[in-house]
């Protein structure tokens, strides 16, 4: 058995495409929606599963647990992406969520993995043997990758093209995946780094959304709205569908407090009333431009980010 090393992940910088120095330069693989994974395969069989922030996550997936005797006695370090599949085959987080978490509760843990199984994309490799493989090139790493043949019903080893990330763009927005992860084929595994070797691009959808209230930031955001909170006119009702607390910069986030402030009310307009700690209410009267991957089942936006203003739509415009 192989003492493996203790590897944080290299983390994707959010980017868009046409991608620095030209696509030929790039590999692009589909973004997965899951929980991001780091196997430690020591080569006795067994497999230790640990998450971004570090912490022991094997006992909440033994269903991944077979990876290790796929390998057989060669020792490994893999990064990838823990997902649970929906009915047409792609990930779901929402899916995924009831897998998360139970790690201290093993029994639990079995039984979901019955219902929602596990799937462990594999996506780097960053030692195999006795050898650690980060300074070698993307290119050089994706071929021992490959040579481990890791495709099974819990685990496989994702496509990436090279020189199309466009297209590649195009094929995840038809088939409503998140988006792509371009990958430089030069680059090095950077442990822990946001790195702009790694560029994630989403596939963003926009919706127009009424703004009915706020919650204050913190530290010197004091003041400011940190999120406002939005709403959609449902069957006669202004139902809640999230909050957004990004895509202003300090002027426009300023300028978005004084209009705030002018309509500013004590009654949520809300129906159902959301639970939201230190919200502040205010008159259904100004519409937002709201940028997101996904609906929840829950009816919430996913991913949300602030586009615009709308001062040219009034609510009644968007019912």
């Amino acid at each position: 058995m192989v003492t493996l090393p203790r590897i944080s992940p290299m983390l994707a910088s959010p980017g868009r495409l046409p991608l620095p120095g030209g696509d030929d330069r790039w590999a692009a693989e589909t973004k997965q929606d899951g929980q991001r994974a780091i196997a430690y395969v020591p080569g006795d069989g067994t497999v230790e599963l640990r998450s971004r922030s570090g912490e022991d996550v094997t006992a909440a997936y033994p269903d991944l647990q077979g990876l290790g005797a796929v390998l057989g006695g060669a020792a490994a370090v893999l990064d990838g992406e823990i997902i649970a599949l929906d009915e047409n085959g792609h990930a779901d987080f929402e899916r995924l969520q009831s897998r998360m978490g139970l790690a201290r509760s093993p029994r639990l843990a079995a039984r979901r993995a019955e219902s929602v199984p596990a799937h462990l994309i594999v996506f780097d490799v960053m030692a195999l043997g006795g050898d650690t493989l980060l300074q070698r090139p993307y290119v050089e790493r994706r071929q021992v990758l490959r040579s481990l043949e890791l495709g099974g019903l819990n685990w496989s080893v994702p496509d990436a093209v090279v020189g199309r990330s466009a297209q590649a763009l195009e094929l995840t927005q038809a088939a409503n995946v998140e988006g792509i992860v371009c990958k430089n084929l030069t680059s090095v595994y950077e442990p822990g780094a946001r790195s702009r070797s790694w560029i994630k691009i989403r596939n963003t959808l926009t919706t127009d959304a009424i703004v009915c209230g706020w919650v204050p930031g913190q530290g010197r955001l004091a003041g400011l709205p940190g999120a406002v909170l939005l709403g959609q006119q449902v069957e006669g009702r202004l139902r809640y569908i999230g909050s957004v607390g990004t895509g202003w910069n300090h002027r426009e986030r300023a300028e978005l407090a004084d209009l705030l402030h002018i309509v500013s009310v004590t009654t949520c307009p809300f129906s159902p009333v959301p639970r939201i700690p230190g919200a502040r209410w205010v008159l259904p009267r100004l519409v937002g431009e709201i940028g997101y991957t996904a609906w929840t089942r829950a009816g919430l936006l996913r991913h949300p980010s602030w586009h615009r203003l709308r001062p040219d739509l009034a609510p009644d415009d968007i019912a």
